[in-house]
C-alpha cells in the first residue's frame, strides 16, 4: 500500500522509512521502504509456505472467465470485500477494487453468486484492465507515502464522490463497505445486493 524496493548503491544514506538494506556484491543493494509499516518480508527457502494462502494472480494464464465465475458463486459475500480477500484473488487493493467495479459497471455491494457469466468476465477484465493501467501508469502517488506514480489521473471513481460518473452523469457516492471507503453510482434497485 505504501513504500518501495530500490536498488542503489551502498554508498548512499538510508532513507528515513528503510526498514531492511539488503547487500549485494559490488557495492549496491535493495533498501526495502516502507513508511506506514504494512510490507512484510521473509527469508524462506520455500515461498509456497508464505504465498499457499493466496488466491490467483489476476494475470495467471489459467484464470479465465469460467473459472472466475465458479470462484464468485463459490461465495456469497459483497463484491467489494470479496476483492480485497487476497485469498480469493492476490493483488487487488482498494483502488484497484473500485475502478474494476466502476469499468464492469457492477454495484460494490452486490453478492457475488448473482453474477452472471459475462458479468464475471466483464469483472475479470476490468480489475486486468485497472492493473495493467495502474501498472503502465507507476501506480498513484496520493501523498508523500506514494512516490512517482500518476494512474490517480485516471481514476474514474476513486476519490471522485460528489462527482458525475463519466458513463451516465449519476453522482458518484462514497459508502463503507468492510470497514473501507468505497464509491460508486447508488444501488440499481434490479441488482440484488
Amino acid at each position: 500500500m505504501s513504500g518501495d524496493l530500490r536498488v542503489e548503491s551502498a554508498d548512499l544514506p538510508p532513507q528515513p522509512h528503510d526498514r531492511i538494506l539488503f547487500p549485494f556484491q559490488y557495492g549496491s543493494r535493495m533498501a526495502f521502504n516502507d513508511p506506514r509499516k504494512f510490507g512484510r518480508v521473509w527469508l524462506t527457502k520455500d515461498p509456497a509456505g508464505v504465498l499457499a494462502g493466496l488466491g490467483p494472480e489476476p494475470f495467471d494464464a489459467h484464470l479465465g472467465a469460467g473459472e472466475f465465475y465458479q470462484r464468485l458463486h463459490a461465495s456469497r459475500r459483497q463484491l467489494k470485500p470479496l476483492l480485497l480477500d487476497q485469498s480469493f484473488l492476490a493483488g487487488v487493493g482498494n483502488i484497484y477494487a473500485d475502478e474494476a467495479l466502476h469499468r464492469a459497471r457492477l454495484h460494490p455491494l452486490r453478492r457475488s453468486h448473482t453474477l452472471a457469466l459475462e458479468e464475471a468476465a466483464a469483472l475479470l477484465a476490468g480489475v486486468r484492465a485497472v492493473l495493467e493501467a495502474g501498472i503502465a501508469a507507476n501506480g498513484a502517488s496520493l501523498d508523500w507515502v506514494y512516490r512517482g506514480g500518476n494512474f490517480q489521473n485516471q481514476f474514474r471513481v476513486h476519490l471522485r464522490a460528489g462527482e458525475p460518473c463519466y458513463n451516465c452523469g449519476t453522482l458518484i457516492v462514497r459508502q463503507v463497505v468492510g470497514q473501507r471507503s468505497t464509491v460508486c453510482q447508488p444501488a440499481d434497485p434490479s441488482q440484488e445486493v
